[in-house]
């Protein structure tokens, strides 16, 4: 029995298209993963499944009945018996187990008094249900992050969910807690509960799943029972590759057969405003350097990279690698417990973005709207941020040399705004993050670290940024580019360093990288290419 069908699902974001035609079904006791890169639309069809975001068009089906897809709502899902599980838990973490589970399963009833006694016993018949011995009546901040996605999954199956959800469930499980979290997934999966299982970790995929669909793009471009894939077909999906020839067989695997072309945008020729046209920067000596960096509180550990004056290192790697984890640690936001940061030969100590500021460190923040613009304030005040003792006179600003500055950056960087009193609010995105990057520039970095400083915004402004980019390299900045988007990474690197795990995995000239070797070092090693199965 189908308990969800999707059909063409269709979502944009101001004209940035995140799922382009999605479709799949789940079965009643069936695992199904869901794989993909960075960007391929994964999170936000789960949203949209969830009732959390909207979809712009395409169908829904719930155990065989039709649901208006824009009239979803995480009540309506929950009514519907769908339950999802994230990486990062969301529970009350002052509460107690029993009344977490309490509020996934129970429904509400005013001036009802709360029985005590049978909320412990209904606590304690969910956790025994999927084989979890925990103490109902412990408080949830007391619980380590495996025994919280246990609490989550038995107020899932409390509340009889039909359909349950899993994204990334594993990203921060040690071997003995995934095999544990695999047991519960098996034990569901005999329950007649259909599993949404999301993973970038392909060996996991291929041990857990009866069925496999690959999303690139925000499409599906391939569907079909676990053991048609291989690791190296997976990684060559998710790419833009094809199936070898042995795993095309008709009704083997399902897709639309333009989704296979090899290489379907690797043959474009580059023109001369395409970064993919640029050479490499003529770099100079070593001017950033991280020896055997480590931080507990950020999942790093042994990093170690260096970049040149008038270089960019491209820095890959899938969710939850530490990508962002490193770039706030090097610029004092968090703690380093052990490693050296090295600027122009001499040892830097920092401690705060203060400090980072102090040693010519900028960077520019993932998440433009929360850490990269206040938008309630002006392109001047944006772009003065963080050189305000610079334009300040016994405390006072001295809004003549702080417009002065503004100005300039706004000029450089080709800032599309009536006038730079203009609340940031009222820009573009590419335009935004053109002020974004204009604070940071007005600080006179040596090192820029850009943090997805592309994201969100259309193909044109993209382009232009990188050209942005492009002339500060040129300047003699040493850049840290990080991106979830490969042709981008591929496009304006001259060296690429790959992360899992909170480490460097490799590295890989700007002449002898490729998409399906990068992600390839992204996911890991097959741990084999037959799959096996779940106990």
């Amino acid at each position: 029995m189908t308990v969800l069908s999707v059909g063409d699902v269709q979502k944009s974001f101001a004209g940035v298209h995140a799922l382009r035609g999605v479709s799949f079904e789940l079965a009643a006791g069936e695992v199904h993963a869901l794989v993909g890169e960075n960007g391929a639309g994964k999170s936000t069809l789960i949203r949209i499944i969830t009732g959390a975001e909207r979809a712009d068009a395409g169908s829904l089906n719930i155990a065989g009945e039709a649901v208006a897809i824009d009239q979803m709502s995480p009540a309506a899902a929950r009514v519907r018996g769908i339950a999802a599980i994230y990486q990062q838990p969301a529970l009350f973490s002052d509460l107690t187990i029993a009344e977490n589970i309490a509020i996934a399963v129970e429904r509400p009833r005013p001036w009802r008094p709360i029985d005590w006694r049978a909320r412990h016993a209904q606590a304690s018949a969910c956790l025994e249900r999927i084989g979890a011995a925990l103490d109902p009546e412990r408080v949830v901040r007391s619980l380590s992050m495996p025994e919280q996605q246990l609490v989550e999954i038995a107020g899932a199956v409390g509340a009889r969910a039909r359909i349950v959800l899993m994204d990334e469930p594993t990203a921060s499980l040690s071997d003995r807690e995934v095999a544990r979290l695999f047991a519960v997934v098996a034990a569901l999966r005999e329950q007649g509960v259909g599993v949404l299982y999301i993973s970038h970790r392909l060996e996991e995929v291929l041990r857990i799943a009866d069925r496999i669909t690959v999303l690139r793009d925000g499409e599906t471009v391939a569907s079909g029972p676990r053991d048609r894939f291989t690791h190296a077909d997976l990684v060559r999906l998710m790419c833009g590759g094809r199936l070898q020839p042995a795993h095309e067989k008709p009704g083997d695997v399902e897709g639309p057969a333009s989704a296979f072309a090899q290489g379907a945008t690797a043959d474009k020729k580059a023109g001369p405003h395409d970064p993919a046209a640029w050479g490499p920067a003529s770099a100079g000596p070593t001017l950033f350097e991280v020896r055997h960096l480590s931080s507990r509180v950020s999942g790093l550990h042994d990093i170690s990279l260096s970049v040149r004056r008038g270089e960019i290192v491209g820095l890959a790697g899938l969710v939850g690698s530490g990508r962002t984890e490193l770039a706030e640690t090097l610029f004092g936001l968090r703690r380093a417990d052990s490693g050296k940061v090295l600027i122009d030969g001499a040892i830097a100590r920092i401690a705060s973005p203060e400090d980072a500021i102090r040693y010519r460190l900028a960077y520019v923040p993932e998440d433009r709207r929360r850490h990269g613009i206040v938008a309630e304030m002006s392109v001047t005040a944006n772009t003065t941020l963080a050189v305000l003792p610079s334009v300040a006179r016994a405390g006072l600003i001295q809004h003549e040399r702080e417009r002065a500055i503004a100005e300039r950056y706004a000029t450089g960087l080709r800032v599309k705004a009536a006038s730079i009193d203009t609340p940031v609010a009222t820009l573009s995105g590419g335009n935004q993050q053109k002020v974004s990057l204009a604070r940071w520039l007005a600080t006179d970095p040596a090192v820029l670290i850009l943090d997805e400083p592309t994201q969100g915004v259309d193909v044109a402004a993209k382009s232009e940024l990188h050209g942005l980019i492009r002339q500060q390299v040129e300047r003699g900045l040493a850049v840290v580019l990080i991106s979830s988007e490969l042709p981008e990474i591929l496009a304006m690197s001259d060296r690429i360093l790959v992360m899992r795990r909170g480490t460097i995995v490799g590295e890989l000239s700007r002449e002898g990288a490729t998409a399906e070797r990068v992600l390839a070092l992204a996911l890991g090693p097959p741990a084999s290419d037959t799959p096996g199965t779940v106990a």
